[in-house]
């Protein structure tokens, strides 16, 4: 029985994991968080990924608790509307659309609940070192006792651990599109009903949107910036003084969502960015999802890439070893990015001069094959 450790539980891992498991494989997933992570924005499940989501056995559960906005406001610095829709939200594309559009905590909830009888997930630790051989890839861990394992996933994300001591360091893979983010939850202050509220100020922007009945706010807040912003992502203070220095002079709401952030539990924050690399695979190591081929949050289409990606390299691997598993795997689903990559600026387009109209998503979220799993 193969036994394949994954590194990161957010959404490309357990859903690997759950196929995995179903075709007998022994897996485990560690997780540097001490248990699944709370917050996040809102995100998409387009096309193709929700006739995964439906594999996955989660898609009725998606559509129960998406969201549901009527519409959204494009202001100005001041906080006078520019323009707005009942047709379109720029988060989620057309409000008519068959996709679903949810909060990552919510997928990643339902996904680690699919997954959590059969298998074993270890939080609150790290991989700190790995070693490959003929009888399998050793791995050395922060907290826990070395273990061996047949395979190694990474699915950590943009930062990805298991790509820097795989491959190299994350400059060599990490290209960064100028724009950066910062996401936490608040009280619904605004009083906002099922509807979005996007603002622009020069180079500082974002976006503010109710959840959970209308209870809370989830804001998502950032800036551009020409040159590379130099930042730990794991100093989480040090993030937000960063953020505060930088909407420092932005109007609006702006000072009182500054304010909220100081003091919300599920602050995140980072560059908007995409992974490109030569390849995914190195002998027994493979990437998935962000940490392989991250498209960035700017192209609408990161979560439906991961739960994609992780059904297609379980479907390669219940058929082949790993070596011909990993090059189909690569093979089947590195055209299918390269289109969404390409979005960014597409996307650019399209909200700059008719964010009504048909989206250029429609034309890549179904351009890709399952195989049969």
């Amino acid at each position: 029985m193969t036994s394949i450790l994954i590194s990161g539980a957010s959404v490309a891992g357990p859903a690997l994991a759950y196929f995995l498991s179903r075709h007998g494989f022994t897996v485990t997933v560690v997780e540097r968080a001490p248990a699944p992570r709370p917050g996040g924005q809102a995100i998409d499940v387009r096309g193709v990924a929700l006739t995964v989501a439906e594999r996955l056995g989660i898609l009725a559960d998606l559509q129960r608790c998406r969201t549901h906005m009527k519409g959204m406001s494009m202001l100005d610095g001041d906080g006078n509307e520019l323009w707005r829709s009942t047709e379109v939200a720029l988060s989620s594309g057309r409000l008519d659309s068959e996709d679903v559009e949810v909060l990552r905590d919510d997928l990643s909830g339902l996904l680690y609940d699919r997954t959590r009888q059969d298998v074993e997930y270890v939080f609150g630790d790290s991989i700190t070192s790995i070693v490959q051989d003929e009888h399998g890839v050793h791995i050395t861990f922060e907290r826990s006792a070395p273990r061996t394992f047949d395979l190694l996933v990474g699915a950590d994300g943009l930062h990805s651990i298991v790509r820097r001591l795989a491959f190299g360091p994350e400059r060599d893979f990490v290209r960064h599109l100028g724009t950066y983010v910062s996401i936490f939850s608040m009280e619904n202050y605004l009083g906002l009903e099922d509807w979005q509220t996007w603002f622009n100020d020069g180079t500082v922007g974002g976006v503010i949107y109710p959840v959970r009945g209308n209870a809370e706010l989830r804001v998502n807040i950032g800036f551009q910036s020409e040159d590379p912003v130099e930042y730990d992502h794991r100093d989480i203070q040090a993030q937000k003084r960063l953020v505060a220095e930088r909407l420092a002079h932005a109007r609006w709401e702006v000072p009182r969502l500054v304010k909220a952030m100081w003091s919300a539990p599920d602050f995140y924050f980072d560059s908007m960015a995409q992974v490109h690399m030569d390849r995914w695979s190195a002998g027994r190591v493979t990437l998935l999802g962000d940490a392989g081929y991250c498209a960035s949050p700017l192209s609408g289409q990161g979560t439906s890439l991961a739960l994609i990606g992780a059904y297609v390299l379980a479907a390669e691997l219940a058929r082949s070893g790993y070596e011909t598993a990993f090059a189909a795997y690569e093979a089947r689903m590195r055209p299918f990015v390269e289109l969404n990559q390409a979005l960014i600026e597409q996307n650019r387009e399209h909200m700059e001069q008719n964010p009504e109209g048909e989206s250029p998503l429609d034309d890549v979220k179904n351009a890709i094959e399952l195989p049969e799993l």
